[in-house]
């Protein structure tokens, strides 16, 4: 069943609880820094677990010591809908461990 694409005051107000991440041509994103390139790639590796769990995956990127997610909904026509605000929620309740900023 496809999700529901949410407003854009859906999406700024559910923003402002979600530091770091930004809204850009129609996706959530944020990068992320770290210290060293193992502690990125390991930030990656966990991402892959969450996104597993939900069954809903971001565009990831995975640079010397940053990793960049970009995610919407392709079941609601590449729209951002609650199901990107649940994956950015467990993203960011992990990357604290990872050393992240």
């Amino acid at each position: 069943m496809p999700s529901e694409p949410l407003s854009q005051k859906e999406i700024e107000d559910r923003l402002r609880e979600l530091p770091g991440w930004a809204f850009e041509d129609d996706h959530l994103v944020r990068t992320y820094r770290l210290a060293t390139h193992r502690a990125a790639s390991a930030l990656v590796s966990h991402i892959a677990v969450v996104q597993d769990e939900l069954n809903h995956h971001s565009d990831l990127t995975l640079g010397y010591d940053t990793v960049r997610l970009s995610v919407n909904s392709h079941d609601a026509g590449g729209l951002v809908t609650e199901k990107d605000f649940d994956l950015a929620e467990r993203v960011e309740s992990l990357v604290p461990a990872h050393g992240a900023s």
